[in-house]
């Protein structure tokens, strides 16, 4: 796995934190990687070393090669320590518990984009890879669409005007096409999901669409539903320029992707379990499996 691709995180990266242990095998302290992937409760981020521990075992790994239970010691403010409950993890560990993290946080969207794409796996071919990526974005996608509708409901659109809301951010972005529109001039059926026949470029700029949308919404303390459906279309007109100024195609001038659903089908057939080289496969106990 090549260590450069991986994106930094706050003012240290991931590779950064990486520690060796007496084995030779390369580990993550879960206390340290916590806040790099923007958890501040140490009891949510448990949940999800939990759930990657459950998706390890479903993987056909063991478990106990990758997650080790561990104290680590914490100063306290009368200058004394106590030892908190900690994980030794190997880098698939740090892996699964990216995949099962909330895709909502940023931190977590990037750990997600880089692992799914650079994990291990046994004869990936890059049409596969660009698969997984598409499906990422897709489910990352999915949960902006659900925070920037809570950020709409928080800025005074009534929930009968939802509609209308998304319907202003996509005229902006789409040159004055609504959702119905975009997908009666791409061909696409009404009963199909607009966002499940984008490839991956489209759905990048939806996500930043929306993402955008949910901050200036939040920064300019939106509290008018119309003023929240102009400033949704705003921020859509903007992306659009944004994307006409690199010499981008425009979004509606994209062809439709083949059907998430499909891809979705493809990555499960190509690739039913995640198997590891012998040497990963290891984890925390390094050689000393070797026989």
């Amino acid at each position: 796995m090549p260590d450069s691709n991986l994106t930094p995180m706050g003012s240290k990266s991931f590779e950064d934190l990486k520690k060796v242990n007496e084995y030779g095998a390369e580990f993550w302290s879960a206390r340290e990687l916590q806040p790099l992937l923007g958890y501040t409760q140490w009891r949510r981020f448990e949940d999800a070393i939990k759930r990657a521990i459950t998706s390890c075992k479903q993987s056909a790994n063991i478990p106990e090669n990758h997650f080790a239970g561990a104290g680590k010691m914490v100063g306290l403010g009368s200058g004394s320590e106590r030892e908190v409950p900690d994980y030794n993890l190997s880098r698939f560990a740090c892996y699964l518990i990216a995949q099962n993290g909330d895709p909502r946080k940023s931190e977590i969207a990037n750990a997600q984009k880089y692992f799914a794409i650079q994990a291990r796996r046994q004869e990936i071919s890059d049409a596969i890879a660009a698969d997984i990526e598409r499906l990422e974005l897709r489910k990352q996608t999915a949960e902006e669409f659900k925070a920037l509708s809570g950020a709409a409901r928080d800025a005074g659109v009534h929930d009968r005007m939802f509609g209308v809301f998304h319907d202003a951010g996509y005229k902006g972005m789409y040159g004055g096409l609504g959702r119905d529109a975009i997908k009666k001039h791409k061909g696409i059926p009404e009963k199909e999901n607009l966002m499940d026949r984008m490839d991956t470029t489209e759905l990048a700029a939806n996500q930043f669409r929306m993402t955008q949308t949910r901050d200036k919404l939040a920064r300019e303390r939106v509290k008018d539903q119309q003023s929240a459906i102009r400033t949704h279309e705003s921020v859509g007109k903007e992306v659009r320029e944004a994307i006409k100024r690199i010499g981008g195609t425009s979004p509606e001038h994209l062809p439709p992707a083949e059907h998430i659903k499909q891809v979705e089908k493809r990555v499960k057939t190509a690739a039913p379990k995640l198997e590891l080289e012998d040497k990963d496969a290891k984890g925390l106990i390094g050689k000393t499996g070797e026989e």
